[in-house]
């Protein structure tokens, strides 16, 4: 190990004399690494200074450097260092909404010869207290909440669920909390009903799947009502993804389920106008034993209209599912989903892509 570390340290000592006598520019830093340590990321921004010298025999220019991050900033000595003089790379991370341990990379070329040296910094960023307004960020009046979405994710037919919204009265005054405009398969409640003066509380949501004659993702938007007085134009979004829950069949009841069997999900409709239109086909079999039903046909975008052939198909059958993409003034590279729900067990929700090309008309 040692031979080796005397043959690595014998080959350095000869590239840089080679260097110095062909003439060119070498730089050398003092160290290429730095540790800032733990410090606040309310500390604001950490900077060190990278000191360099050119051990070489001719002019050293700084071409450019590159950080591996937004968050870090670099400055040079952006005029050529005479040989034996001094220059610097300076480093300015940002720590800002970027709190835990980092390790980023600046990256120098220059005219010597390698080209590229790679500095390093890294430090550990410890969390700020965040403030009342970061923490709820959705103001209500009075109130406010830490979102404006209640999401439940996946609710089977049949099931309930719970979720719940934290909140805090930022007045100073107690303030009474209501909801208008709230479905039958939803409840909601605030708990405490009325929060004092700075007091936390939540709203507690409960979801009844068997209530909600939908399929797939479904939202609806619900007014806060504060003492008594509804707030309008301000809403919260409350989210399922309706589900038909599976996990009850016996091996049976799978073994005779439909079987949603496409040629393809893939549609390229290729290259069309703007303000033209274009038919898609997805064609489809039901390769089970039992009848497939389609729950649900939706687009990503009111640019395609969809129509199911058929919607419940026998075992054997075949249908397919239709649409007509209209471009209207869109143009370049087009991509849409077509999302289809079905009785099928395995494959109950489908995405059919869209694609293709719209050429837009010279004026």
């Amino acid at each position: 190990m040692k031979r080796l570390i005397s043959i690595m340290a014998l080959v350095t000592v000869a590239v840089v004399a080679m260097a110095q006598a062909s003439g060119g520019a070498m730089i050398k830093f003092s160290k290429t690494s730095h540790d800032y340590g733990q410090f606040r990321e309310e500390a604001g921004t950490q900077t060190y200074s990278f000191s360099f010298e050119n051990s070489g025999s001719s002019d050293l220019l700084i071409t450019r450097v590159v950080a591996s991050c937004g968050c870090t900033t670099p400055e040079w000595t952006k005029s050529p260092v005479r040989p034996g003089e001094k220059g610097f790379v300076k480093a300015t991370y940002d720590p800002r909404n970027r709190p835990g341990k980092f390790k980023k990379t600046v990256t120098v070329y220059s005219n010597t010869n390698p080209s590229v040296t790679v500095l390093v910094i890294e430090g550990d960023v410890s969390p700020r207290e965040l403030t009342t307004e970061e923490i709820y960020r959705f103001p209500v009046g009075s109130v406010r909440l830490k979102s404006n979405h209640l999401a439940f994710t996946d609710v089977a037919r049949g099931e309930k669920k719970i979720r719940v919204m934290e909140m805090i009265n930022t007045s100073d005054k107690p303030v009474k909390i209501g909801f208008d405009r709230v479905p039958a398969h939803l409840q909601l409640r605030s708990r405490p009903e009325t929060l004092k003066p700075g007091e936390k509380g939540i709203i507690e949501g409960t979801y009844d799947g068997a209530k909600k004659n939908d399929w797939g993702y479904v939202n609806d938007l619900v007014r806060l009502v504060l003492d008594d007085a509804v707030v309008n134009n301000v809403y919260m979004v409350v989210s399922a993804n309706l589900t038909e829950d599976f996990a009850s069949m016996s091996s049976d009841q799978l073994a005779n389920a439909p079987v949603a069997s496409f040629e393809t999900t893939q549609f390229n409709f290729g290259t069309i106008k703007q303000h033209e239109k274009a038919d898609v086909k997805f064609v489809f079999r039901n390769t089970g034993k039992s009848d497939l039903i389609i729950r649900k046909v939706r687009s990503s975008c009111g640019c395609t209209t969809v129509t199911p052939s058929n919607t419940v198909i026998k075992p054997g059958e075949s249908s397919s599912i239709e649409a007509v993409f209209d471009a209207g003034v869109r143009k370049g590279r087009q991509h849409k989903v077509i999302n289809i729900i079905t009785n099928d067990p395995k494959n109950s929700q489908i995405n059919l892509i869209v694609s293709g090309e719209v050429a837009e008309i010279s004026k």
